[in-house]
């Protein structure tokens, strides 16, 4: 194992100690749920519910491919840092997250945007600031301050010279150091410190020291490509390609991406690993969408199954609507299911406290959103009525708890 990360799973595994149940899982880590699920089931209102999350309170954990690890767990680590998927590791997700994009030499490293290293990383205050597309431009009175600083603006070499952070920025910001805070009240930086970046096939080999199994999700460029003579099949295959060259077997991988066609590439190109190709919805930005109305999707669900595709994954609030007042699955699940799609979605505990609504990822539940409890009963509307196969956590032990105490895996 790299000294590396065998330095920060050590670390990690002394800030886990303290929380109970743990168990060690046989690959150097203890499995823990930590406070949080039962502070959850606290908030929720009594019922048959509750009381089945409460008597399983004291379980000892288990691992489960139910649990994603969305970027690892950036609810309180800097996301795609090797720290930030240990966490998630130790609270037994099955299955972690490296969002794939390239570097000017095409190399392929975890970030969740080409375009975001402005906000994750130190890139502003440090030597690479000049590579930056946009440099820092001071808040003004009219418009907040701004900068845009790709992966694809610097080479591998130079990405392995910054510092990640929580993904953040002060748009009131005068000048680049201040422009680094603005990290969310329901988040912190108190684990931001010592954490690394990862190329992707440094998460392969990290991930794999773990345990766990990997979905790999091929970001959307925001260079035009082909980009210097890489092409997006050229992408697409580098992304398996790399699984391949480290042994990984294709029944271990979910490869994503919102662009259907890449799916479809996978899907022709790379069948094993296409048969568990993920195809990310994306529909919510075309006018007129709803996931109530079949009439408004661009492709049917038994059109999407007819192409190849096994796998969709729409957010959160795509998948459940409100009959009254309970949370009930969408038109969208139920013909999903009708088709024999598989369902993953995301990303549960990204919105913060949930008692005016819980924002974007519960906006068709939002009347019926108004405490943090709600995260367990939609977690069981997803699990039970519209039968989801897993689902991305910023959080991963609040759904590893809820899988077992279901009896999920």
């Amino acid at each position: 194992m790299d000294r590396r990360y065998s330095v920060a799973l050590t670390g990690l595994a002394a800030l886990w100690a303290a929380a109970t149940p743990a168990v060690s899982d046989g690959h150097d880590i203890g499995l823990t749920y930590g406070p949080r699920p039962a502070y959850l089931i606290d908030q929720m209102s009594d019922g048959a519910l509750k009381s089945t999350l409460q008597a399983c309170l004291g379980q000892t954990p288990t691992r489960t491919d139910f649990s994603i690890g969305h970027r690892g767990a950036p609810l309180m680590f800097p996301e795609h840092t090797v720290q930030s998927n240990i966490a998630a590791a130790q609270m037994g997700a099955g299955i972690l997250e490296c969002d794939v994009t390239f570097t000017a030499d095409k190399e392929l490293v975890c970030r969740h945007a080409q375009d975001d290293l402005h906000t994750t990383t130190n890139i502003l205050v440090s030597d690479l600031a000049d590579k930056c597309t946009t440099g820092f431009t001071p808040a003004t009175a009219d418009a907040g301050a701004t900068a845009e600083c790709r992966a694809s603006d610097i080479t591998l070499a130079e990405f392995r010279t910054l510092t990640p952070k929580m993904d953040a920025a002060d748009r009131t910001a005068a000048t680049p150091d201040a422009y680094q805070g603005g990290t969310a009240g329901f988040r912190t930086d108190l684990y931001a410190a010592n954490t690394d970046l990862m190329t992707h096939a440094e998460s392969i080999n990290l991930f794999r020291s773990l345990g766990v199994k990997f979905t790999p999700e091929l970001k959307s460029p925001v260079v035009d490509m082909p980009f210097d003579g890489f092409s997006q099949q050229d992408y697409a295959q580098k992304l398996i390609d790399e699984y391949k060259a480290a042994g990984v077997p294709a029944s271990d991988v979910w490869p994503q991406s919102f662009d259907l066609d890449d799916v479809l590439y996978w899907i022709e190109a790379e069948p094993e690993f296409g048969a568990q190709a993920v195809y990310l919805m994306d529909e919510y930005n075309a006018d007129g969408y709803s996931p109530m109305d079949p009439a408004t999707w661009p492709n049917t669900m038994a059109e999407l199954k007819g192409m190849g595709v096994n796998y969709i994954a729409p957010p959160l609030w795509m998948l459940v609507t409100l009959e009254d007042g309970r949370i009930v699955p969408s038109t969208l699940a139920t013909e999903a299911r009708a088709a024999d799609l598989d369902i993953i979605t995301w990303t549960l505990e990204r919105s913060g406290p949930l008692d005016d609504g819980g924002g974007w990822y519960f906006q068709s539940i939002a009347e019926a959103t108004d405490n943090d409890g709600v995260t367990f009963e939609l977690l069981h509307v997803l699990a039970q009525d519209v039968g989801v196969a897993g689902v991305f956590s910023d959080w991963p032990a609040t759904v590893t708890y809820y899988a077992n105490c279901m009896g999920l895996r």
